[in-house]
């Protein structure tokens, strides 16, 4: 490749929007996924504060949900649901999706593998803008008269299927679609980037067991994305043409308000195979980044190197491989043969298998450390702990059987937001607290960071550990209100509770906004390896330039995690160090 980068004038344009180098493209995603994460955020606020004071009026919901949706402040019972639906969705997809894999993936693939740029730099300028554009679309829906979508985010029908059945059914969901649509064009454009830039443009040395554990997360994470994203997207077609063209894919024997309809031959348990196809395998999808981030960030913050990290990798390709098998657990009441109920039961609990077996090399790996608790770190073991508490409750959903008490109840809510929602935004904050410097040249505030770590962590689980209780005493989710039922009266304090640990929780993340911004300016400029670390992102000078590094690509010949190894001066080594005569090589 040649080496006269950089001497074409760069414009506004060229540089910071339609840019192809990944290092602004991984920017342009990070911060794009923080607004849109500020939306998700609020929303849950506005449909929390309604089921902690159901039917109150509230001036804020005057001045954002205005007349039509919260009437004399009082929310819409339905905008309830087009709030959750949107909220679900923004939080999966355009959150943790974008947030993870398309920030870190973009960011660390070229970068701790040794490549220029990625494989092609034109497809993934066109997957950040087809992102942003769905972005676009999805927020536009919030401003349709009739209300954006509102049959949750896994928008099931018949309700999701005829415009007539609820507001939300008309133009909000169409937009909710086509949003989605162009996302998954989005979101395989940038996946099959990532797995050929990791196939293809590994530098000399770099052997496949040398990567860092966050390159294969992001590799895996890809591969899971081309292999189930396009069963979405059938889905989302289908329904596209049950809605607008006629036919009857999820359709069958409807009648509404006494009329009945000419749809036949549909079924709507098909819409749900082809959705947690998908929906199964996405949780995976944001969860694997997060995990390949704490990995690495573990063991540079233990001063060790990570325990067992063939395991590692073997468990992250189980863990792919076992969640395409997996999908059924989430219809268990849904008809289907008991038997077929059993086969998925089983199938889930493998999954405990290789969770464990991360769970135990994070522990182990911290087990006698010089710990440096840096708020990367901090994130990282809270997503440790977030992931064994949330994981736990997976072994009672899982169950075909015991699923039938708790499906559609709070219990439910809270598990999956441990296990996928807190861990995957805990392993989001981590990434971004630690590769900050490589992205921005500067320091975020460490005390700033200790701030939003506790009251974060605190607030996490003041608002999802008490779900629990309200789940398994019936509470069922998406309900407006629950003051029609005097059984769950008992239940509406623990509500309000929940609800002020989201509103102190949601108030904190400014603190981190405030450190974010703040520190891209006037942050303390950062060294060229601030955290002491072996892998090759830090090998590359501070100031970004064109193809990452000024002449040579660096020759790597050892694994990413000799920290602390006997016989080196420093308590790290980096990859570009050459074997010394005789040096155990640890890892095989």
């Amino acid at each position: 490749m040649s080496h006269d980068h950089g001497h074409h004038k760069e414009t506004f344009i060229t540089k910071y929007i339609f840019s192809l180098d990944h290092k602004m493209i991984a920017k342009q995603y990070l911060i794009s996924g923080l607004l849109m994460g500020i939306v998700g955020v609020v929303l849950s606020l506005f449909f929390r504060m309604q089921i902690a004071w159901p039917e109150e009026s509230f001036e804020i919901f005057k001045v954002f949900l205005g007349d039509n949706f919260a009437p004399d402040g009082v929310m819409r019972n339905d905008i309830y649901l087009a709030l959750v639906t949107i909220h679900g969705t923004i939080m999966v997809f355009f959150v943790l999706t974008a947030g993870l894999s398309g920030t870190f993936s973009n960011l660390l693939i070229p970068l701790q593998i040794g490549a220029r740029d990625m494989a092609s730099g034109f497809m993934n300028m066109l997957s950040f803008w087809m992102f942003f554009i769905s972005c676009v679309i999805m927020i536009a829906s919030l401003f349709v008269e009739s209300g954006p979508a509102s049959a949750g985010w896994t928008i099931y029908p018949p309700l999701s299927a005829l415009p007539q059945a609820i507001p939300g059914s008309g133009l909000g969901m169409t937009l909710w679609l086509a949003s989605m649509a162009i996302f998954i064009a989005s979101s395989l454009m940038g996946s099959l980037n990532y797995v050929v830039t990791v196939i293809n443009l590994r530098t000399k040395g770099m052997t496949m067991t040398r990567m860092p554990l966050t390159v294969w997360a992001f590799f895996v994470t890809a591969i899971i994305g081309i292999v189930s994203f396009p069963v979405l997207f059938s889905a989302a077609l289908l329904l596209i043409f049950d809605r607008s063209f006629g036919t009857s894919f999820f359709l069958s024997d409807i009648f509404i308000q006494g009329e009945v309809l000419h749809y036949q031959g549909g079924s709507p348990v098909l819409f749900e195979h082809l959705f947690w196809f998908l929906g199964h395998p996405e949780v995976y999808i944001v969860l694997l980044p997060a995990l390949g981030i704490t990995s690495e960030i573990i063991a540079t913050n233990s001063r060790k190197p990570i325990f067992g990290y063939r395991a590692m990798i073997a468990s992250i390709l189980a863990i792919a491989f076992l969640s395409t098998i997996v999908w059924g657990h989430h219809m268990f009441i849904s008809g289907m043969n008991p038997f077929l109920g059993s086969v998925f039961t089983f199938t889930t609990l493998l999954i405990a298998i290789p969770s464990a077996v991360k769970a135990f090399n994070y522990i182990t790996t911290l087990w006698k450390g010089n710990l440096q608790l840096n708020p990367a770190m901090l994130f990282s073991i809270g997503l440790v702990s977030t992931f064994i508490t949330g994981g736990l409750t997976g072994i009672i959903l899982g169950d075909s059987t015991l699923d039938i008490n708790v499906h559609d109840t709070y219990f439910v809510v809270a598990h999956f937001h441990l296990v996928m929602g807190i861990s995957a935004l805990y392993g989001f904050f981590a990434g971004v607290y630690h590769w900050f410097p490589k992205m921005f040249g500067r320091m975020m505030n460490k005390n700033l960071g200790y701030v939003h770590f506790w009251v974060t962590a605190v607030c996490a689980y003041g608002v999802f550990f008490p779900m629990h209780f309200i789940g398994m005493a019936g509470l069922p989710r998406r309900y407006y209100t629950n003051s029609a039922f005097p059984l769950f009266d008992e239940l509406a304090d623990v509500n309000v509770l929940i609800t002020i640990f989201a509103i102190v929780g949601a108030a904190f993340q400014i603190v981190f906004f405030w450190n974010f911004f703040y520190s891209i300016f006037y942050g303390k400029k950062a060294t060229q390896n601030p955290w002491r670390s072996n892998t090759l992102e830090w090998t590359t000078p501070v100031e970004h330039i064109h193809g990452n590094w000024p002449g040579e690509i660096p020759e790597v010949h050892r694994w990413p995690y000799d920290y602390s190894k006997p016989g080196h001066d420093e308590d790290f080594v980096t990859q570009i160090t050459p074997m010394k005569e005789g040096e155990e090589v640890l890892h095989h």
